[in-house]
């Protein structure tokens, strides 16, 4: 599978990337999966502290421990548990980050991350505070690069001017188009990657009933269902489509079963011609956001 420079660093990601959130909890075919995926050459697995309360990064770990050296792990930082347990908020800062990759190092079963990520933003965050972290674990070898998951317009301009990130995850798909509006040629004029998240749309431009869908509606998702179907290759046509903007460097998909690992792998590589994919972009406007801009 062809790999991308991930920003400036030194990091190459295969151009699909295993999203680990959607693994069940205690499954058995968990670790199979995820060595299959190495097999068929995904090289990034991105997961998070609070997945599972931590539990996904201990299994993600477990799993890859025997062939560390060949693949690159992705984590996120930024949330806190709340007192009462009921689940997390958001409450970033530079000594939160600096206990909390210990924590992921240790449940990854690794010494270093390869990419770091904010899960999240924004403009009220101590930023300056958050950035100084990242290169401190930089520094010290507990991190390779850093990057935030971010859908958040103005969030993102200010880590282009105040940071090194290599990378922001963000939401982007044939029926959410609004990374194009200025996001995506901003960051591939500062060299900083784009890794894209929920580029099936939830399995909605695959198999899954439609769904509205951000600036779309229920008729509009109908009609892109249809367009892309008659493609023949409706996974193909969806993730190559994202990955033809030259800021994007992985689609990061999430993979529950066997089936769907070996059916995104194998319709990936069967090539979609580009008319046809322009001819589904060109199908619905594009999207924007109307907030955080």
């Amino acid at each position: 599978m062809k790999k991308n420079r991930l920003g400036k660093s030194d990091l190459h990601v295969s151009e699909i990337s295993f999203g680990c959130m959607s693994l069940r909890k205690d499954h058995p075919e968990n670790e199979n999966l995820i060595r299959e995926a190495v097999e068929q050459g995904i090289n990034l697995f991105d997961t998070a502290d609070i997945y599972d309360y931590g539990w996904n990064e201990k299994m993600v770990g477990e799993a890859l421990k025997p062939v560390r050296d060949d693949v690159l792990i992705a984590t996120k930082v930024g949330h806190l548990q709340k007192a009462d347990g009921t689940g997390w908020e958001w409450r970033p800062s530079k000594d939160q980050i600096i206990a909390g990759v210990e924590q992921s190092l240790k449940r990854l079963q690794t010494d270093r991350i390869d990419l770091y990520q904010l899960h999240g933003g924004t403009l009220d965050d101590p930023i300056d505070g958050l950035i100084e972290a990242m290169e401190t674990l930089k520094s010290q070898g507990k991190i390779r690069a850093y990057g935030i998951s971010s859908i958040r317009p103005n969030v993102i301009r200010e880590f282009i001017k105040r940071s090194n990130i290599d990378s922001v995850m963000m939401q982007y798909s044939l029926l959410d188009r609004r990374p194009e509006e200025s996001c995506l040629d901003l960051l591939h004029k500062s060299e900083i990657s784009v890794l894209t998240r929920g580029s099936l749309a939830k399995g909605v431009l695959v198999d899954k009933p439609a769904a509205e869908q951000p600036g779309y509606t229920l008729d509009d998702v109908a009609k892109m269902q249809n367009a892309v179907k008659e493609t023949g290759n409706p996974v193909g046509t969806s993730l190559q489509f994202v990955l033809n903007h030259p800021a994007v460097a992985s689609a990061v998909v999430g993979v529950r079963t066997a089936d769907q690992l070996k059916d995104i792998c194998t319709r990936f590589d069967e090539p979609v011609a580009q008319q046809e994919i322009e001819k589904v972009a060109n199908l619905l406007g594009k999207n924007v956001y109307d907030q955080h801009r």
